[in-house]
This record gives C-alpha cells, structure tokens and sequence, in this order.
C-alpha cells in the first residue's frame, strides 16, 4: 500500500482549506467546499460504426485513466434518426484521487495548451458547481493524434460541495483554475495621443 497523496489534493489540504476557513469564517471543517467528482461527458454520432465508437471510449478511458461507460437510447426518435438502444454517448464519473489527477493534468498541462487561451468563463451554474466545454479532447498530452480519426468534444462538471457560486468560485480559483478577468479589470488599451 503506497502513501502517495495527489498534487492537488495536497495542495487542497495543505492550502486551499486553511485559505477558505480564513477568508468565509467557517466554523466547522465540514462546511469548507471540496471538490466532490468530476464528470466528462461527449457525443458520438448516432452514424458512427463500431470502429469509431470504440476509439471514442477508447480515448475517454485514457483521459480519464478508467472505462467509460456508453450511453444509449431508451427508444426512437425519428426527426434524429434515432433507433432503440443505440449508442449516443460516452461519460466517466471521477471521484477520489482520479478525480485530484484529472483535475491537476486539466489545470497545469492541458488547458494551458490552447491556442490564445486567455482564461475559462467564471460563471457557475448556481449551485457552485462549474461546468466546461472543450472542443477538442486532443488537448490532453495522452491522446495520440495520429490515432485520432474524428475530434471530439469533451463537457467537464466540476460538481463541488460549495453552497453558493462565490464559494465554489473561491474554491477552484485557490486550486487554480485559470478564470477569465472581468472586462472591467482589464487595462484600458494606449493610445498614441499627440
């Protein structure tokens, strides 16, 4: 049994708790927002064949570091072209120190990897959790692009345990996530004035 503990998930410990206990007042060390799961999401064309299924949930399973699970249809839709029990979609649920792993890899290696990235939105969804759109997976340094056939997008849920936006807001900027600044922080541009 190895007593290896996860970058970020010392870094939540260590930093991020004692940070929030200072900053919200907290009382009790469970009313300090954590990091719950993480959940990834993509599509897959209801025309793709086996083959291409296979390579989806085959890369799912590499970025997430387990086997994903397939999503199917309960019944026909026939304005999608939609037959019973087919495949739709692909998702992993990441809790515990895959859900720390996949969370650092995110944060440090591959969004800074985007072209022109100049930060992620800052708006959660209400209930402190915080949700992520990337058009192309192969942002991860795992995926091999050679094999890749067809891009897909990834959704990411980083569902947090925080009561309100500005908590789990707090929560993921101290773990670093990468927030846009607001427009109004922004330095005015220079002008050449005469």
């Amino acid at each position: 049994m190895s007593s290896y503990t996860p970058v970020l998930k010392k870094l939540y410990v260590e930093q991020v708790a004692p940070a929030l206990v200072k900053s919200r007042g907290y009382k009790n060390k469970h009313q300090v927002p954590k990091v719950v799961k993480i959940n990834l999401n993509t599509g897959i064309d209801a025309e793709a064949d086996k083959n291409q299924i296979a390579d989806i949930a085959r890369d799912m399973g590499i970025i997430a570091g387990q086997k994903p699970v397939l999503a199917r249809t309960r019944r026909a839709i026939s304005n999608f072209k939609l037959k019973p029990n087919q495949i739709v979609g692909c998702h992993v649920t990441l809790r515990g120190d895959a859900m720390w792993e996949f969370l650092y890899r995110l944060l440090a290696v591959a969004l800074p990897t985007i072209r022109d990235f100049r930060g992620v939105p800052v708006k959660l969804d209400g209930q402190g959790n915080y949700n992520l759109g990337i058009t192309d997976f192969a942002i991860f340094p795992e995926i091999t692009i050679e094999n890749v056939k067809k891009t897909m997008g990834l959704d990411i849920t980083i569902v947090t345990s925080a009561e309100t936006d500005d908590e789990g807001r707090e929560l993921l900027r101290l773990l670093g996530m990468p927030f846009r600044r607001p427009e109004s922080a922004a330095p005015a541009p220079k002008t050449n004035a005469a």
